[in-house]
């Protein structure tokens, strides 16, 4: 014999059996994978949370352009915006075929579920639109900042990171 066949041993079929009923994870290989997990997900969770922030910001501007979009075509119809009264909810049914100035049924919200607000003739351009924010009231810092469309380029989407 070689000095290669006597250094390998071949395992007998007691080491296999015994080793096949111990298979497993143990309690600490568990307890480190669950610390891992943890450690990951402190990390991760807030830039996933300042995103939303960030997306409803940015759905907030995309609507805004909407509605003054259809505004627009709204006045070159009738010659003249629709007034403060009126509000936005004539963009729904005021075009000459009845169809209206937006897609779907109803106005849309913003990202809090609240209305958007129109003034006209505005204080800022125009024509005012403006959503209050998270909180749903004047001012406020951050998330709660009134977007409008006489500001949007200077809201800076808040984000974690």
């Amino acid at each position: 014999m070689d000095a290669f066949q006597r250094s390998v041993t071949v395992p007998s079929v007691s080491d296999t059996t015994r080793r096949g009923s111990q298979a497993g994870f143990t309690l600490i290989e568990i307890m480190v994978v669950v610390v891992i997990i943890g450690l990951l997900a402190t990390m991760v969770l807030p830039r996933v949370l300042g995103r939303l922030d960030q997306s409803q910001q940015i759905s907030v501007k995309a609507d805004i352009n909407q509605l003054s979009t259809a505004l627009k075509f709204y006045k070159l119809d009738n010659a003249k915006y629709p007034s403060s009264s009126d509000g936005l909810e004539v963009l729904m049914s005021g075009s000459r075929d009845g169809k209206g100035y937006l897609d779907g049924d109803s106005l849309p919200k913003d990202p809090w579920g609240n209305d958007y607000l129109y003034q006209y003739p505005g204080q800022h351009l125009e024509f005012d639109i403006w959503s209050l924010g998270a909180d749903g009231q004047a001012g406020g810092t951050e998330i709660n900042t009134d977007i409008g469309n006489w500001n949007m380029d200077e809201i800076k989407e808040s984000a974690t990171g």
